[in-house]
């Protein structure tokens, strides 16, 4: 039974960036998959993806930009108040304003710059850089 499919789908695009494949297929998709490459595409870590639904539970087709560095789940999934992003920052990210955290807010996923900006607090899902 698959417990994290987020941390699993982060793995393999973690290791098929490794190995320099220009895309991956990632099973099961899920929303919180669907929102976080959302973000992904919007700060230019990867090119594209497309959802196809296989009565599997459908998979996820990403084409890579070769941009991944490391990406990652983080477990637990820590809550974070608006005044506490500094902290997960140094733990997750290598240099101040490099890479990005993603994090579940009450206003939907975002990155924790975004989230700064709003004043919100939330969830961290994962990392990137």
């Amino acid at each position: 039974m698959e417990h994290d499919t987020l941390a699993r789908a982060l793995s393999a695009m973690n290791h098929a960036e490794i190995k320099g494949k220009p895309e991956i297929i990632l099973a099961p998709a899920s929303k919180v998959i669907l929102a976080v490459l959302k973000i992904l595409k919007a700060e230019g870590y990867i090119h594209a993806f497309e959802l196809t639904d296989d009565k599997k539970g459908g998979q996820i087709k990403v084409l890579l930009a070769g941009k991944i560095n490391k990406i990652g789940a983080i477990k637990p999934r820590y809550p974070i108040s608006k005044s506490g992003y500094e902290v997960f920052e140094h733990s997750y990210l290598p240099a101040k304003g490099f890479g990005k955290l993603i994090v579940s807010t009450s206003k939907g996923f975002m990155t924790h710059e975004n989230a700064k900006q709003q004043k919100l607090g939330g969830a961290l899902l994962a990392y990137v850089y």
